[in-house]
């Protein structure tokens, strides 16, 4: 696969053309933002972790039903993945009430509804990626409902699988953010973007020690050290599935 021209330099990452039209690169950088970009920082060797981590998630997707973007890993920072018409819209799916949502609600941090909560972003970065509903969503052509049914069940279904493989990894899915559009070489809607500690809280089970971004958010340090025991799990976990 030979790397082209640049096509889109994000704040986290870079995406790159290749000699083949349905098959991008992306190349994760050690950059970290939060709180729509107004607070940034960069850490050594992030990108390498959120790669790995992200690579393996989007695969355990893949190979459980799920269709993502991701291919394949090429080299520490690099991933192959499929071309996609990006649809902007954000579904994160809550497990546990946290972040801004604990807020809104009025609920302490942690409360564990009876059922996961779906919310649904515009991605739009001027707007500040506002709470939208379905009716709004489809009022400004950026699905049908039909669409959104469809991405709300893949939501829910990659939340549930995601759940269950950080669980043997000692890790709780608090919440996961997924990003989804309309791939070039079929045009069926997938998952995209990444899946990993900037895109999840991410608890250890046991202790309730942070183990995502909001390490950065909240001033807690340890950032890349916390993405590492994430990735040294995930890595002792996807083994012990490769060996069954």
């Amino acid at each position: 696969m030979i790397k082209k021209e640049l096509v889109f330099d994000g704040n986290e990452k870079r995406v790159f053309a290749t000699d083949d039209p349905d098959k991008v690169i992306f190349r994760y950088k050690d950059v970290t933002v939060a709180f729509n970009n107004v607070k940034r920082a960069r850490f050594a060797g992030k990108g390498i972790l959120d790669n790995q981590i992200s690579a393996h998630l989007l695969g355990y997707l893949n190979r459980h039903g799920v269709q993502t973007h991701f291919i394949e890993t090429m080299g520490d920072r690099e991933q192959l993945c499929r071309k996609i018409e990006i649809i902007p819209l954000e579904l994160t799916v809550h497990n546990r009430v946290a972040g801004n949502l604990a807020s809104k609600l009025g609920l302490e941090e942690g409360f564990k509804p009876s059922h996961p909560i779906l919310d649904i972003c515009y991605n739009n970065d001027e707007l500040g990626d506002p709470l939208i509903n379905e009716d709004q969503a489809v009022a400004l052509g950026l699905a049908t409902y039909e669409e959104l049914d469809h991405m709300s069940e893949m939501a829910r279904h990659a939340n549930e699988l995601l759940k269950e493989v950080l669980h043997r990894a000692g890790i709780e899915l608090v919440d996961v953010k997924l990003e989804f559009g309309r791939a070039s070489d079929n045009g069926h809607i997938i998952i995209s973007d990444e899946i990993s500690p900037d895109t999840c809280r991410l608890w250890d089970e046991e202790t309730g020690e942070r183990l995502d971004k909001d390490r950065f958010r909240l001033d807690l340090s340890d950032v890349v050290a916390s993405y590492r025991k994430v990735l040294e799990r995930l890595d002792e976990t996807m083994k012990k599935e490769e060996d069954q």
